[in-house]
Parts: structure tokens; sequence; C-alpha cells
């Protein structure tokens, strides 16, 4: 298990023209492996798309937040992702528990598990009156393509997305990280043929980081002027809490609690994000219900 802090920088390159993100996501793809119980297939699934989640989050400001989806044909099902300009960040996934037969030794088939027709959801609370939402079909599956097609199609900003999970053969995660470079308004031909050499050469992320290569060493290679500008801790965090579970067995209504009291005498709610169980007895059901009714 790699002990580096999992973390983000944030960079640019090219005099601004060029925007940077980098991650190093091991100890949280690990943690939501050991909660949800995920296969390979899956870990890496999950891992891309939480990488991704969180360096768009790197992207936000303040108490901004973003939601996003992959909601594929595979036997994933939903892959879910939430991630927040401060480094904190959750997913969870439908099926958990899903085999596919490798593309050749060492390579998974992360597309056969996602699905390769659907669609990505990017849903963005930047404190407005209404979310900020975008949705691009999925083209390929593997998703940091995908992710790459979002950007240029949702967001109007060509970029070059990699994202990697490296899984042991005990199922941890060995490492996983990715980047984002973007590119910015007034960046020359030339400077792009540059730029698409150095990221069509540089080995998978994994790799790199297998190797022991830091995030700047990275970003470096691909951008030998870049300029760090900001380094963020990230972690995995639920926000769940008894208080949240209670609004939503209120939500639920009367009606609906007056039957779970009934008939079942208690109620188990599990967060989809953590797996925390959340126990409630008759008595606190009723407590429950006398809210609803006021």
């Amino acid at each position: 298990m790699d002990n580096h802090k999992d973390r983000i920088l944030r960079g640019t390159a090219m005099g601004g023209k060029v925007r940077a993100f980098a991650v190093h996501s091991t100890n949280l793809i690990e943690e939501l492996r050991r909660r949800h119980d995920t296969f390979p297939v899956v870990t890496a699934a999950l891992g891309r798309t939480v990488s991704a989640a969180a360096m768009m989050g790197a992207m936000l400001k303040g108490e901004e937040r973003l939601s996003i989806q992959v909601r594929g044909d595979g036997p994933i099902g939903l892959i879910a992702a939430e991630a927040n300009g401060h480094g904190e960040v959750r997913g969870y996934v439908n099926n958990p528990h899903v085999e596919t037969t490798n593309i050749r030794p060492g390579k998974m088939n992360v597309a056969a598990a996602v699905g390769t027709t659907g669609y990505i959801h990017v849903i963005k609370d930047l404190g407005l009156k209404e979310p900020y939402r975008g949705s691009v079909p999925i083209i390929s599956g593997e998703l940091a393509e995908d992710f790459t097609y979002y950007f240029a199609v949702s967001e109007q900003t060509n970029s070059a997305v990699s994202l990697g999970v490296l899984v042991s053969p005990d199922y941890s995660v060995a490492n996983a990280g990715g980047f984002i470079i973007q590119l910015l308004p007034g960046v020359s031909d030339d400077e792009i043929s540059e730029l698409e050499k150095a990221i069509s050469e540089i080995p998978p992320i994994t790799t790199l980081l297998e190797e022991g290569l830091e995030l700047e060493d990275i970003l470096r290679r691909l951008l030998p002027d870049v300029t760090i500008l900001e380094e963020t801790e990230i972690r995995f965090h639920c926000d769940c809490s008894h208080e949240r579970v209670e609004g939503a067995l209120i939500s639920m209504g009367q009606e609906e609690l007056e039957q779970m009291i009934n008939e079942d005498h208690q109620a188990e709610v599990t967060c989809h994000f953590c797996n925390e169980v959340y126990h409630y007895d008759e008595e606190q059901l009723r407590a429950v219900l006398e809210r609803a009714k006021n």
C-alpha cells in the first residue's frame, strides 16, 4: 500500500494558456474498495470516476460542489461520485461484484463493466438558483476518453484526461491517480502539437506512480514550464448523519412511517456512499413520526 498522502496539484503552463491538474488518489480508492467490497474491474471504474471527480472538484471555488453519474449499459449500473473544492470526495456503484475478462494480462476491460452506451451526467452546485447540468453520451466506457469528450462538448474546453487504477492480486489498490490538461484560448498550433506529442509518449499514470514519480515530475514531463499554483489534500468524506437520515424518513410521509412502525417495528437505513447503517427502533420511529406531523 502506497503511503504517500493523497493530493491534487493545480498548475498553469505556456504563459497561462494551459491549465493542469494531477491527482494521487491511492488511499481514497482503497478506502472506497474496502467500504463497498468492489471487485477489481469495479475498483478500476469507480476509481477512475472518483479521481476525475476529485480533479473537477479542484476546479471549483469555496462551497461549490459537483456530482458525477456514469450511467452505462454494463453490469455495474450507476457509478456515482461527489467532490468539492476542499478535497472531500465520496463515491459508490450499484453493483460492486462484477467480473469481466481481461483484454490482455494485466489490462482490465473496464468498458465491458461500464458499458459503451449511456450517459455521463455532471451536476455542479455553484451556489446559484439552478445547478449547472451537463450530459454527454458515453463514447468508449474506458472513462478517460469519456471525460475528455465531456469537457470538449459540455464545457467547450479541449482537454486531455488520463485516469488509472492499479489493482494488486489481493484486490487492494496498489496505486491510483490521473491528470487533466486543459487548453485555454490563445494556444498556438505548434504548442498544441508539442503537447499532443508529450501526452502520446507518456506511460500510463499508474506506471509512473509505480516508478515512484511525484505528481510534480509527471506534470513536468508533460509541461516542462509548469508552475504549481496549489496543492490540496484529498480524502474520503461522507456527510451523512442521523439528522439527514431522519430528514429522509420524514420525507417518506406519515403513512409510510406508520406502516413501518406497525409492520416492521424498526428501520435500517444504509448510506449508499459510505455503507454506514443507521438503525431506528420502534420508539425512535414513533419520535420521527411525531416530528413528521409537526
